[in-house]
Protein backbone atom coordinates (compact mmCIF):
# COMPACT_ATOMS: atom_id res chain seq x y z
CA UNK A 1 0.00 0.00 0.00
CA UNK A 2 3.19 2.12 0.44
CA UNK A 3 4.25 1.88 -2.85
CA UNK A 4 0.53 2.31 -4.53
CA UNK A 5 0.33 5.55 -2.08
CA UNK A 6 3.68 6.82 -3.61
CA UNK A 7 2.86 6.18 -7.06
CA UNK A 8 -0.49 8.00 -6.66
CA UNK A 9 0.85 11.37 -5.12
CA UNK A 10 3.48 11.23 -7.66
CA UNK A 11 0.93 11.38 -10.29
CA UNK A 12 -0.50 14.05 -8.51
CA UNK A 13 2.17 16.10 -8.33
CA UNK A 14 2.95 15.45 -12.09
CA UNK A 15 -0.20 16.73 -12.74
CA UNK A 16 -0.40 19.84 -10.48
CA UNK A 17 3.52 21.27 -11.94
CA UNK A 18 4.45 22.97 -15.00
CA UNK A 19 7.23 21.06 -15.88
CA UNK A 20 4.80 18.05 -16.83
CA UNK A 21 1.51 19.66 -17.74
CA UNK A 22 0.51 23.03 -19.91
CA UNK A 23 -0.50 25.16 -16.64
CA UNK A 24 -2.06 28.93 -16.64
CA UNK A 25 -0.20 31.61 -15.62
CA UNK A 26 -2.90 33.87 -13.22
CA UNK A 27 -2.26 36.54 -16.12
CA UNK A 28 -3.65 33.85 -18.16
CA UNK A 29 -0.55 32.80 -20.36
CA UNK A 30 0.09 29.33 -21.17
CA UNK A 31 3.62 27.93 -19.90
CA UNK A 32 6.23 28.69 -22.93
CA UNK A 33 7.30 25.48 -24.43
CA UNK A 34 10.95 24.28 -24.05
CA UNK A 35 13.02 22.86 -27.21
CA UNK A 36 15.79 20.98 -25.96
CA UNK A 37 18.60 18.89 -28.09
CA UNK A 38 21.14 15.75 -27.93
CA UNK A 39 24.33 16.51 -28.71
CA UNK A 40 27.94 15.14 -27.89
CA UNK A 41 29.91 17.65 -25.79
CA UNK A 42 33.60 15.60 -25.73
CA UNK A 43 34.89 13.39 -28.56
CA UNK A 44 34.27 9.73 -28.67
CA UNK A 45 37.73 8.06 -27.62
CA UNK A 46 39.41 6.64 -30.58
CA UNK A 47 38.59 2.95 -30.54
CA UNK A 48 41.95 2.02 -33.70
CA UNK A 49 42.60 -1.76 -33.84
CA UNK A 50 46.24 -3.03 -34.45
CA UNK A 51 45.46 -5.86 -36.64
CA UNK A 52 43.62 -2.84 -39.06
CA UNK A 53 46.49 -0.85 -40.48
CA UNK A 54 44.89 0.84 -42.96
CA UNK A 55 41.54 2.60 -42.97
CA UNK A 56 38.33 0.66 -43.82
CA UNK A 57 36.48 2.24 -46.64
CA UNK A 58 33.55 3.88 -46.10
CA UNK A 59 30.70 3.59 -44.16
CA UNK A 60 27.37 4.72 -44.50
CA UNK A 61 24.75 5.41 -42.04
CA UNK A 62 21.08 4.87 -41.67
CA UNK A 63 18.48 7.40 -39.77
CA UNK A 64 17.62 4.62 -37.28
CA UNK A 65 14.00 3.36 -37.09
CA UNK A 66 12.30 4.34 -33.96
CA UNK A 67 9.70 2.08 -32.30
CA UNK A 68 6.20 2.55 -32.18
CA UNK A 69 5.63 5.49 -28.97
CA UNK A 70 8.86 6.85 -29.81
CA UNK A 71 8.54 8.17 -33.33
CA UNK A 72 8.13 11.52 -32.00
CA UNK A 73 9.45 15.27 -30.78
CA UNK A 74 7.55 15.12 -28.00
CA UNK A 75 9.80 13.69 -24.69
CA UNK A 76 8.48 10.57 -23.18
CA UNK A 77 8.24 10.17 -19.39
CA UNK A 78 6.64 7.05 -17.52
CA UNK A 79 4.76 6.90 -14.04
CA UNK A 80 4.27 3.20 -14.45
CA UNK A 81 5.06 0.70 -17.01
CA UNK A 82 3.65 0.69 -20.02
CA UNK A 83 2.41 3.87 -20.00
CA UNK A 84 4.08 6.53 -22.12
CA UNK A 85 3.36 9.82 -20.86
CA UNK A 86 4.27 12.93 -22.68
CA UNK A 87 5.24 16.42 -21.35
CA UNK A 88 3.44 19.10 -22.48
CA UNK A 89 5.46 22.00 -22.27
CA UNK A 90 9.23 20.36 -23.10
CA UNK A 91 10.13 18.98 -26.53
CA UNK A 92 12.73 17.60 -28.72
CA UNK A 93 13.86 19.67 -31.17
CA UNK A 94 13.90 16.97 -33.81
CA UNK A 95 12.61 13.35 -32.94
CA UNK A 96 14.96 10.85 -31.27
CA UNK A 97 15.81 8.57 -33.94
CA UNK A 98 16.63 11.93 -36.18
CA UNK A 99 18.91 13.78 -33.69
CA UNK A 100 20.82 10.36 -32.49
CA UNK A 101 22.03 10.08 -36.91
CA UNK A 102 24.19 12.88 -36.54
CA UNK A 103 25.75 11.87 -33.59
CA UNK A 104 26.39 8.03 -34.84
CA UNK A 105 28.59 9.44 -37.41
CA UNK A 106 30.38 11.72 -35.36
CA UNK A 107 30.70 8.67 -32.74
CA UNK A 108 31.98 6.35 -35.61
CA UNK A 109 34.52 9.11 -37.34
CA UNK A 110 35.93 9.35 -34.29
CA UNK A 111 37.02 5.60 -34.35
CA UNK A 112 39.33 6.31 -36.85
CA UNK A 113 38.66 3.67 -38.43
CA UNK A 114 36.84 4.27 -41.44
CA UNK A 115 37.84 6.32 -44.60
CA UNK A 116 35.03 7.73 -44.45
CA UNK A 117 31.51 8.11 -42.63
CA UNK A 118 28.71 9.63 -44.75
CA UNK A 119 24.95 9.74 -43.53
CA UNK A 120 21.67 8.62 -45.63
CA UNK A 121 20.76 9.91 -47.70
CA UNK A 122 23.35 10.11 -49.88
CA UNK A 123 24.79 9.12 -53.89
CA UNK A 124 27.82 8.12 -52.41
CA UNK A 125 28.36 3.97 -52.68
CA UNK A 126 29.48 3.12 -49.54
CA UNK A 127 31.64 -0.75 -48.47
CA UNK A 128 29.49 -0.74 -45.34
CA UNK A 129 26.45 0.09 -44.02
CA UNK A 130 25.29 0.54 -40.53
CA UNK A 131 21.52 0.69 -40.11
CA UNK A 132 20.39 0.87 -36.34
CA UNK A 133 16.85 0.65 -34.41
CA UNK A 134 15.10 2.76 -31.57
CA UNK A 135 14.24 0.65 -28.54
CA UNK A 136 13.53 2.96 -25.54
CA UNK A 137 14.23 6.43 -25.28
CA UNK A 138 12.26 7.73 -22.19
CA UNK A 139 12.52 9.10 -18.62
CA UNK A 140 11.33 6.68 -15.64
CA UNK A 141 9.92 8.10 -12.46
CA UNK A 142 9.40 4.50 -10.99
CA UNK A 143 12.30 5.65 -8.15
CA UNK A 144 14.14 8.49 -7.12
CA UNK A 145 16.07 9.96 -8.58
CA UNK A 146 14.41 9.03 -12.11
CA UNK A 147 16.54 7.73 -14.86
CA UNK A 148 16.63 7.61 -18.37
CA UNK A 149 17.01 4.40 -20.66
CA UNK A 150 18.07 4.65 -23.81
CA UNK A 151 18.12 1.39 -25.83
CA UNK A 152 19.56 0.96 -29.79
CA UNK A 153 19.75 -2.06 -31.75
CA UNK A 154 22.49 -1.41 -34.57
CA UNK A 155 22.99 -3.71 -37.29
CA UNK A 156 26.76 -3.73 -39.62
CA UNK A 157 26.18 -4.52 -43.03
CA UNK A 158 28.92 -5.85 -45.59
CA UNK A 159 27.47 -4.00 -48.66
CA UNK A 160 30.02 -6.10 -51.13
CA UNK A 161 29.15 -9.41 -49.74
CA UNK A 162 25.70 -8.14 -48.52
CA UNK A 163 26.86 -10.49 -45.36
CA UNK A 164 25.41 -8.82 -41.93
CA UNK A 165 29.07 -8.61 -39.95
CA UNK A 166 27.09 -8.25 -36.77
CA UNK A 167 23.76 -7.58 -34.60
CA UNK A 168 24.09 -5.98 -31.24
CA UNK A 169 21.44 -4.38 -29.00
CA UNK A 170 22.58 -1.55 -26.18
CA UNK A 171 21.11 -0.22 -23.50
CA UNK A 172 22.46 2.27 -21.04
CA UNK A 173 20.19 3.80 -18.03
CA UNK A 174 21.59 6.94 -16.39
CA UNK A 175 20.06 9.00 -13.48
CA UNK A 176 18.58 12.55 -13.84
CA UNK A 177 20.33 15.68 -11.75
CA UNK A 178 17.16 16.78 -10.86
CA UNK A 179 13.02 15.21 -10.81
CA UNK A 180 11.85 17.55 -14.19
CA UNK A 181 12.16 17.39 -17.83
CA UNK A 182 15.46 19.07 -17.98
CA UNK A 183 16.57 16.78 -15.48
CA UNK A 184 15.72 14.08 -18.02
CA UNK A 185 17.67 16.25 -21.18
CA UNK A 186 21.05 16.32 -19.08
CA UNK A 187 20.41 12.08 -17.99
CA UNK A 188 19.35 11.79 -22.15
CA UNK A 189 22.72 13.43 -23.32
CA UNK A 190 24.50 11.48 -20.70
CA UNK A 191 23.26 8.40 -21.63
CA UNK A 192 23.58 9.08 -25.62
CA UNK A 193 27.11 9.25 -25.23
CA UNK A 194 27.47 6.33 -23.41
CA UNK A 195 25.68 4.49 -25.47
CA UNK A 196 27.67 5.60 -28.54
CA UNK A 197 31.18 4.65 -26.99
CA UNK A 198 29.95 1.06 -26.78
CA UNK A 199 28.81 1.41 -30.22
CA UNK A 200 31.96 2.79 -31.49
CA UNK A 201 33.92 0.06 -30.48
CA UNK A 202 31.44 -2.53 -31.17
CA UNK A 203 31.68 -0.91 -34.87
CA UNK A 204 35.45 -1.55 -34.59
CA UNK A 205 35.45 -5.45 -33.32
CA UNK A 206 33.09 -6.29 -36.07
CA UNK A 207 36.49 -5.35 -38.36
CA UNK A 208 38.61 -6.68 -36.24
CA UNK A 209 39.20 -10.85 -37.73
CA UNK A 210 40.80 -11.33 -34.30
CA UNK A 211 37.58 -10.73 -32.59
CA UNK A 212 34.36 -11.41 -34.35
CA UNK A 213 33.08 -12.77 -31.63
CA UNK A 214 32.67 -9.79 -29.86
CA UNK A 215 30.39 -8.58 -32.76
CA UNK A 216 28.21 -11.31 -32.51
Amino acid sequence: MKGRGRVALLAVWVGCTGAFAGCVFPSGETAPIRTHVLSLDRLIARQTVESWRAVSGTLIVGIPQARAGYDTPRMVYLLRPHELTMYATNQWADTPARMLAPLLVQALEGTGVWKVVVQMPTAIRGDYRLDSELLVFEQQFFQQPSRVRLGLRAYLVDLKSQNVLGVRAFEVTEEAPSEDAYGGVVAANRAAAKLLDELAAWSVACLDRQHLGACL
